[in-house]
């Protein structure tokens, strides 16, 4: 059973427990039948930031491991996060929701925050012109729907903010795949994983969700006064498909719908039908991202589903060379 992990920058084993792995205990302690396997990748890791990092190395060379202090590591790794020399990995476990927490805590100590990276809108009044958007929430707001999700008082948009303010009442601009509009924002909240608490102004670099917007994925938002697009979110392509059905054809309705529902919340996800086998194909980002999708159709609309694997279209081809005679006998008339 998957317990847990161990953080090779702080040389201590973090326990995941609870039913959801929702609570995370640290100890000083590595337990046995791991510890020279920890100590092992821990000197990789040491080797590695000796080779890209300067600070590493020296105080690696002046006072050897006693020297590389949790504080030095988590700092060099920051730098050559923000400055792409490598990609820090996090272990656990999605399906057991284990470690969740450790890869958050990851992103708030290695990732570059708003201020250190350039963002660039479209300005289209201007001929598209590239415009920097400023982290100053005294800008004019700028900002980018990239999450939807269908809850209990309707749709729920998720939105980062990349300049300027936004404050609950605003009138906004939609702009992007979303169409051009403006609307009225009603109602802002900040998410604290399924909680919701609703605040009245958020700034710059901050990431809250919008009750009553409809639109899809992608919507730039912005001051009516502007009209900026933020460029396209990079969609990475399926790495896996399924056959999928609803168990019962009374359902056909719900099941398609659902299905547009999830690909209008999830860029990620493609549904399309097979031409010669007829087949209802889903396509995502692995297993787990797809059981999650057919979980939800038993669950939020009642659809049992039978999924396999698709069905392949065989051809007959020419496989080689060969030789023969034949005599075509071509009769015009009579008896022959």
């Amino acid at each position: 059973d998957h317990v847990g992990v161990v953080d090779l920058v702080e040389m201590r084993s973090a326990y995941c427990e609870g039913a959801k792995g929702e609570t995370v205990r640290y100890d000083e302690a590595i337990p046995e039948d791991v510890r020279e396997l920890a100590e092992e990748k821990r000197a990789e890791m040491v080797e590695m930031l000796a080779d890209v990092d300067d600070e590493v190395a020296e105080a690696y060379l002046d006072g050897g491991e006693e020297a590389l202090t949790p504080e030095l590591l988590k700092a060099a790794i920051r730098r050559c996060t923000v400055a792409r020399s490598f990609v820090p990995v996090f272990m656990g476990s999605a399906f057991k929701n284990k470690g969740v927490q450790l890869v958050l805590d990851g992103v708030s100590d290695y990732l570059p925050d708003p201020s250190e990276v350039e963002n660039v809108a479209l300005d289209q009044l201007n001929g598209e012109n590239e415009v920097v958007m400023q982290t100053d929430s005294k800008q004019k707001f700028v900002g980018l729907a990239f999450k939807l999700e269908k809850g209990r008082y309707g749709q729920l948009t998720y939105l980062r903010v990349y300049q300027g303010s936004l404050r609950k009442g605003q009138l906004l601009k939609m702009g992007g795949v979303g169409g051009s509009k403006t609307i009225k924002l009603p109602r802002i909240v900040r998410m604290h994983a399924d909680e919701m608490e609703d605040v009245d102004q958020v700034g710059a670099g901050e990431i809250v969700a919008m009750f009553g917007v409809e639109c899809p994925s992608g919507t730039t938002f912005c001051d009516p006064s502007l009209d900026m697009t933020m460029t396209s979110i990079h969609v990475p392509d399926p790495v896996m498909s399924l056959s999928i059905k609803p168990k019962s054809t009374k359902d056909n309705d719900v099941f398609s719908k659902a299905l547009g529902r999830f690909m209008f919340e999830d860029p990620t996800l493609r549904v399309e039908v097979d031409s010669e086998t007829h087949e209802t194909l889903i396509s995502g980002m692995g297993e787990l991202h797809l059981d999650i999708y057919c979980q939800r159709l038993e669950r939020e609309y009642n659809c049992e589903v039978v999924v396999g694997r698709p069905k392949v279209a065989y051809r007959e081809t020419c496989t080689g060379r060969a030789e023969f005679n034949y005599l075509h006998k071509k009769q015009s008339g009579g008896s022959g």
